[in-house]
């Protein structure tokens, strides 16, 4: 039989080796980030470069990104972005938190058949169905239209209800049936009862919704094609970086780049607390 501070010993081991390994992929996690930070006020331009420490520092990348727009319409791109992303995360998460709980709670012939369906169909990737999705927009006029990239961001959103679905069923339904005895419809239990024990899966919801158009760059290329006013930061961006252009905007690229994350990152800084909270107050009540 192992004595007790033997089993410390070997508890202690393990979680320095555990940290040990954490630290050291941070590290490889953040060295691109800080990379693009730094080249981001880099002086010199050009992208093949032998050195990570930039020679000189300047604000002007950032500058040419608002005032240089005749080539690179970078703020009306980020604009386009900021309102489709918007968009789509409020529609996004509507479709998948309703949809969640109708197969969570509700039962009616043919549950099992979506479910069996949607899981079948999350097994391919979307961009399979990018051809036919963009003839059907074409059909119908909707090709080079921030409304076309709403429709296709969340049309399919519906399908990732199997993780929020997962979460719903946690919650007792005991407290769905005393609701409804004391006379509440099941909107006003859906309302009143689940969703506000649902905080931590409804901000994983929203900040994949909103995540989703910032980093899609194949079907905004295929549906915009040539409508230069209508890209997305991600085309955009890309656009920098063309053999012909790379050696002039790639710091501008770099920039751009940094300020691309920051609206995620400010949305999930705010929303952090409602996930804690959330986790917390189920912990409590569990």
């Amino acid at each position: 039989m192992k004595r007790p501070h033997s089993i410390k010993r070997a508890q202690s081991i393990s979680s320095g080796i555990i940290y040990t390994v954490l630290s050291a992929l941070s590290v490889v996690w953040i060295i691109p980030l800080v990379f693009l930070v730094l080249h981001s006020f880099r002086a010199e331009k050009g992208a093949a470069i032998k050195y990570i420490i930039p020679k000189e520092f300047t604000l002007d990348n950032y500058k040419k990104l608002f005032t240089d727009t005749s080539l690179f319409n970078f703020p009306r791109w980020y604009l386009n972005t900021l309102l489709v992303a918007i968009a789509t995360c409020i529609l996004s998460t509507f479709f998948v938190l309703t949809i969640s709980y109708a197969l969570s709670r509700l039962r009616f012939r043919g549950r099992t058949g979506l479910l069996n369906i949607g899981l079948v169909l999350n097994m391919f990737p979307g961009f399979m169905s990018m051809i036919a999705v963009y003839f059907i927009l074409k059909a119908i006029g909707l090709t080079q239209s921030l409304v076309s990239l709403v429709l296709v961001y969340s049309g399919g959103a519906a399908l990732g209800y199997y993780i929020v679905k997962g979460f719903f069923d946690t919650i007792p339904r005991a407290l769905d049936e005393a609701a409804l005895i004391d006379g509440a419809s099941k909107a006003r239990v859906f309302l009143s009862i689940t969703l506000p024990m649902s905080k931590p899966i409804i901000v994983y919801t929203i900040l994949t919704s909103f995540i989703a158009p910032w980093m899609d760059f194949i079907f905004a290329s295929v549906i915009m094609k040539d409508n230069y006013n209508k890209y997305t930061v991600a085309i955009g961006l890309f656009q920098m970086i063309s053999r012909e252009n790379i050696y002039e905007y790639f710091t501008v690229f770099c920039a751009g780049s940094v300020l691309v994350a920051v609206p995620i990152a400010l949305l999930f800084i705010f929303m952090q607390k409602f996930y804690v909270e959330g986790i917390a107050g189920g912990a409590v009540k569990g």
